[in-house]
């Protein structure tokens, strides 16, 4: 990300004088109540954070109350006379409007609208050539209130959403406060429910704690928690590790959080003992939290060797929904990671063991967490350094992935790297080097890769010009030999900060990269009210498309129904009802993911034993043990011969007691 312009001094400012045009619009902004695209959070816009606000005297003056705003362009827009006759925080909207006005036309709304026309008619006409029985297809196309830079398909089905409240509407700009410290530096998320359709009471906003981040300045807001990593707890609980602290090329905070699904509602818990931003989380066989990496509390240059584990090993593992961690701490894993560059790959593979597969080529380690122990692992042998590409465990029946798939992150190399007892071996490559891409593991046991760039912020020609090559709109899928093969494009290219879950449908969901979203959005200056947990209009400054694999085209799907209502003991026999059982080949357990910048350590495909059948009763095996699927919830889908899936349902994987 790059840098913001200084921090200017505080003091007297001059009075701003607008285009008559740029006057009247924000003339009319302020007195009609009309909340323009925002560069600040929305906890500034409602005034329910941080001291003054509102109802702050008309007595406070710029010599009382020094400006908490930290974003050069809102700074110059405040002036003293509205901090004097409006309080300080209500004198911060009317600054921020009038910088969101000026963020706007610095990159014309015609230009947006041309764009997403264009991108819109490019797809249409591209899309033809690929049958949706073969190639499936690009269905739903709709405005979210985030951009989606972190994902998270929660067991309730619903989808977090979660990243920052930007500083800027110009996509030739960075949008994200990575060097701003202060309150416009905050962290905002929502949830989307499928079942309530694609319109804005389909989203609730659930933004993070309010915190008064380390920075000296006493300005509460929303958590920073954009470029953190996480991971699923047992319980089903999404763990949220580090943050931004601002600053510094971008400064790691400390944060450590919990979202529960089942109450929508976060919970702080002490921080880690280091700052962390571009962490990676995995969860273990023991249901533990490994946290590794990040550039610390130091600033952007200073990845931390120091690892981390979550629950604290006195602290019991959280397996209940009632199990919420407060109060629960990190604790120091004796082993350190010492990896050279930021989001490592992790992944917890059926012999029980955390292997780290880091960017760099050298960099390959296994982790034990009963010892506590680090070994190496030869090194990756293209040599090569491998940016922000992704990484998958590839299926191996009912015992859990024994291997790994390394794709992407370097833009001049196709190649594919399986890692296997020891082991890289070539496998087929994809059809051109990319990065920034996701990679699923499909309910039929299949890849997609979607999403990619050229490099960070990088479409094909240069940084912060969002014009792409259409080729990385173009999805990729693998088959059951390895082979690849290039199908439709989505609407938008989307590159950093992108991401991708499968929903319990079968469906794709495609998301992320603010550049991308704000410069093809022909709305980002518009607004909407209405989503709950909101206290003021929202701006929809993201999109969400949802792809329809190919297996959704090709026949009828089982029908599933009456999953174990309670927890599932590993190695265990449990039933489970179909309308349809002549169409039920087979089952498998589907990790739920939670993904950013391309590491994805939670998903997990794993095959599951038919034991027997009886009229429209199946009975199937769980796993053998945790080390073949760690215990949380996990989608179990039915599948027909054909590969077709149901519609999954939720179960939950938990130790014997």
């Amino acid at each position: 990300m790059s840098p913001s312009p200084p921090r200017p001094t505080t003091g007297p400012r001059p009075r701003r004088r607008f285009p008559a045009g740029l006057a009247t619009a924000v003339a009319c902004a302020l007195t009609t109540g009309t909340v323009l695209a925002s560069a600040g959070p929305a906890a500034a816009l409602t005034g329910t954070h941080g001291p003054g606000g509102h109802g702050s005297p008309a007595t406070d003056s710029p010599a009382a109350t020094a400006p908490r705003i930290t974003d050069p362009r809102v700074q110059a827009e405040l002036r003293d006379d509205e901090v004097a006759a409006l309080g300080q925080e209500h004198a911060e909207e009317h600054a921020r409007l009038r910088a969101a006005v000026r963020g706007v036309g610095d990159y014309p709304q015609t230009t947006r609208t041309n764009r997403f026309n264009a991108l819109t008619e490019s797809q249409a006409t591209h899309n033809r050539a690929f049958a949706p029985g073969t190639f499936g297809k690009f269905d739903q196309y709709f405005p979210s209130p985030d951009f989606g830079d972190h994902i998270a398909l929660l067991p309730t089905g619903k989808v977090l959403l979660f990243s920052f409240e930007r500083i800027e509407t110009n996509p030739e700009k960075e949008p994200a406060p990575t060097q701003t410290i202060g309150k416009e530096n905050a962290g905002r998320a929502f949830l989307w429910d499928p079942a309530k359709g694609y319109g804005k009471d389909s989203f609730k906003q659930v933004n993070p704690p309010v915190v008064n981040m380390p920075d000296g300045l006493d300005q509460p807001r929303p958590a920073p928690f954009f470029c953190a990593g996480h991971s699923f707890l047992p319980n089903g609980m999404l763990g949220v590790f580090g943050g931004n602290l601002g600053g510094n090329g971008g400064t790691g905070a400390k944060l450590s959080l919990v979202f529960d699904p089942w109450t929508e509602t976060w919970t702080r818990n002490p921080d880690m003992a280091v700052g962390r931003w571009y962490p990676s989380v995995v969860t273990g066989a023991d249901g533990r939290q490994l946290i590794m990496s990040g550039q610390s509390e130091l600033g952007y240059g200073t990845p931390t060797p120091v690892v981390e584990r979550f629950p604290a090993k006195s602290f019991p593992v959280p397996l209940k929904k009632t199990d919420v961690p407060r109060d629960t701490p990190v604790e120091r894993f004796k082993a350190d990671a010492p990896f050279s560059f930021d989001y490592p790959h992790l992944f917890s593979l059926n012999d029980g063991n955390v292997y780290g597969f880091g960017r760099a080529a050298g960099e390959q380690w296994r982790f034990d967490p009963v010892a506590e122990s680090r070994s190496d692992l030869t090194a990756r042998p293209d040599g090569r350094k491998r940016n922000y590409g992704s990484a998958v465990p590839l299926p191996a029946g009912v015992n859990g992935p024994d291997s790994a798939l390394i794709l992407g992150g370097d833009r001049d190399n196709p190649s594919t790297l399986r890692f296997s007892n020891g082991n890289w071996t070539a496998e087929k490559p994809r059809a051109f080097g990319r990065t920034q891409d996701d990679t699923l593991l499909l309910p039929n046991g299949r890849l997609m890769t979607v999403n990619g760039a050229y490099d960070i912020r990088d479409y094909g020609n240069g940084p912060y010009n969002p014009n792409s090559d259409l080729k990385y709109r173009q999805v990729e899928l693998r088959d059951d030999q390895g082979n690849w093969t290039l199908g439709p494009v989505q609407r938008l290219p989307r590159g950093y900060h992108s991401n991708a879950v499968v929903l319990p449908d079968g469906r794709v969901l495609v998301t992320g990269d603010e550049l991308q979203q704000i410069a093809n959005n022909p709305d980002i200056d518009g607004t909407v009210s209405g989503i709950p947990g909101t206290t003021g209009p929202t701006t929809m400054n993201g999109t969400i498309e949802i792809y329809e694999p190919a297996y959704l085209h090709q026949g009828d799907r089982p029908a599933l129904a009456n999953p174990p209502t309670t927890p599932v003991g590993y190695d265990k026999r449990f039933t489970v009802t179909s309308t349809t059982p002549g169409l039920a080949a087979k089952a498998v357990l589907l990790a739920p993911t939670t993904s950013t910048h391309s590491v994805n350590t939670s998903q997990r495909h794993i095959e599951l034993r038919l034991t027997s059948r009886a009229g429209n009763r199946l009975e199937f095996q769980a796993p053998p043990d945790a080390k073949a699927a760690p215990p949380g919830w996990y989608l179990l889908y039915l599948l027909s011969d054909r590969g077709v899936p149901s519609v999954a349902q939720w179960i939950q994987l938990v130790p014997q007691s």
